[in-house]
């Protein structure tokens, strides 16, 4: 299944393991109150985390925007993008991506935001409604040397303004994020930057582990939480008729028809190597009704589940 990473998670990621810490930089009801916002310098982070596998292919509770600095490449389901030495890349909780390093020499800034940081003025900007932000988008732009130096003044703005005890400095941050956001808008992406070539591989490749994260079943509590393509096709933020399109023309097998093989697959390790009745396992591999999973494995396999078993 496709992974959620909170703001705890990534503070955790960061060092911050101790429980007061965490509490004190995220406190109790902040997402009603002010949202959260911090801006960090990227060559310290890897230091301090000591960062050398890529990002792994998730989704996020939170809105990040990157100043990159060094040879990277941010791979979503169904492209990549190569930055070759300078970017601004925009993430949001709704498309989740890999980030991969390609050299050991990078630098740079991001910072980090949750919707209710910029909608907690009486001006709040519906980020999804926002053509950045928009899944099938193009979230990643080249940058020239003018470009950076611009964009290195407006975080640099941020850490003094973060550092400060002005008293609507939050307010000061929120048209830092936006300034942000619409000199991202105004950039023309290059789509040369895109390789299709393999995209569909990566959408096979990716929709295969998604599939296999949910395996094996080990307890009877545990229950399947991608169960359709269309699941499958909203965790990748692609739409079900391209997964569909790719598994197709790469395997000759419908999603369905993946997504039950596998299924049935589980259903005879448990049925074989388990105790557990026919209702734990059918509600464990997402069936409503013990009707409809034998149904399914007498349909996968030629036996009823009992049959099989015995």
């Amino acid at each position: 299944m496709s992974v959620i990473v909170s703001l705890q998670d990534f503070y955790r990621d960061m060092g911050f393991t101790d429980d007061n810490q965490l509490n004190t930089i995220l406190p109790e009801g902040i997402n009603k109150d002010i949202g959260h916002f911090n801006v960090f310098n990227t060559a310290s982070v890897r230091k301090k985390v000591k960062e050398t596998k890529m990002m792994p292919y998730n989704r996020r509770t939170y809105y990040k925007i990157s100043l990159i600095k060094g040879h990277n490449r941010a791979e979503y389901a169904d492209k990549m993008i190569e930055i070759k030495e300078n970017g601004l890349l925009f993430a949001s909780p709704k498309v989740p991506y890999n980030y991969v390093p390609q050299d050991e020499k990078q630098s740079g800034y991001f910072c980090i935001f949750t919707h209710e940081f910029l909608t907690a003025s009486q001006n709040g900007v519906a980020l999804d409604k926002l053509p950045i932000f928009k899944a099938g988008g193009y979230p990643v732009f080249q940058l020239n040397e003018t470009q950076v130096a611009e964009l290195e003044t407006l975080y640099d703005k941020m850490f003094q303004e973060l550092a400060g005890d002005y008293v609507y400095k939050y307010d000061l941050l929120r048209n830092y994020v936006l300034e942000l956001i619409h000199y991202g808008q105004k950039l023309q992406p290059d789509i040369a930057l895109y390789t299709p070539h393999n995209a569909t591989t990566r959408v096979l490749g990716l929709f295969v582990e998604l599939l296999e994260r949910q395996f094996p079943i080990t307890s009877t509590g545990q229950q399947l939480e991608l169960r359709t393509a269309k699941d499958y096709a909203e965790s990748l933020a692609i739409h079900v008729n391209h997964l569909n399109k790719v598994l197709k023309e790469q395997t000759g097998k419908t999603t369905t028809d993946f997504i039950a093989s596998r299924i049935a697959q589980e259903a005879k390790i448990l049925l074989k190597q388990t105790e557990w009745n026919i209702s734990e396992i059918a509600y464990a591999l997402g069936f409503e009704e013990v009707a409809h999973f034998s149904n399914f494995f007498k349909k996968q396999a030629g036996l009823s589940p009992l049959g099989f078993r015995s």
